[in-house]
């Protein structure tokens, strides 16, 4: 992965997780159903993507310095955090945190394409969200390669392995003579 350091390196590293270890620490932060903000408050769930600090309409508010700031203070947290470190999912099961933020570099990058396609607006998809995201789907391949014998940026790349954009017939022939399989996504 280009760049990202220790958090980017750690991103694509684990495999299943569990044990009674794991999922004792997998409630950390958790009280009676309730999630605990970084300053220890206790909010339902849905409260949380609100926090006081960056409510709309609150004076002087800085979206562009908040988002600054908490995606710092994400990646100064998540360097925090052991290799093994087990996090629940929103449906409950136990993930490595590393599994769990790979995860969110696929949500931010194909949600991204859709709202850039949606506005009529230039895709655009960082190097390392894209390492990412061809090591997870390509399993093995090389991304480039692949890329080039089918002619896609990365950009195309995700949008026809995302199912966002259909495969030609050479396109299918060229992915099924390299032997890729798409994982599925929900």
């Amino acid at each position: 992965m280009g760049g990202g350091g220790a958090a980017g390196a750690r991103a694509g590293r684990g495999g299943a997780g569990g044990g009674d270890a794991g999922r004792a620490r997998a409630g950390a932060g958790e009280r009676d159903g309730r999630r605990l903000l970084p300053s220890g408050r206790a909010v339902r769930r849905g409260d949380q993507q609100c926090p006081d600090r960056a409510r709309p309409g609150r004076r002087g508010a800085d979206p562009a310095g908040e988002f600054a700031r908490t995606w710092r203070d994400t990646a100064a947290r998540f360097e925090a955090e052991g290799e093994g470190r087990v996090v629940r999912t929103r449906h409950g099961d136990p993930m490595l945190l590393t599994e769990f933020m790979v995860t969110r570099v696929v949500e931010l990058a194909v949600h991204g394409l859709d709202l850039a396609d949606a506005l009529g607006r230039p895709a655009w998809l960082t190097e390392e969200a894209s390492d990412v995201l061809e090591a997870l789907l390509l399993k093995g391949a090389d991304g480039p390669s692949v890329r080039s014998a089918l002619g896609w940026d990365r950009a195309t790349f995700l949008r026809k392995a995302t199912g966002r954009a259909e495969l030609d017939a050479a396109e299918q022939a060229e992915v099924e003579r390299a032997g890729i399989t798409w994982l599925t996504l929900g």
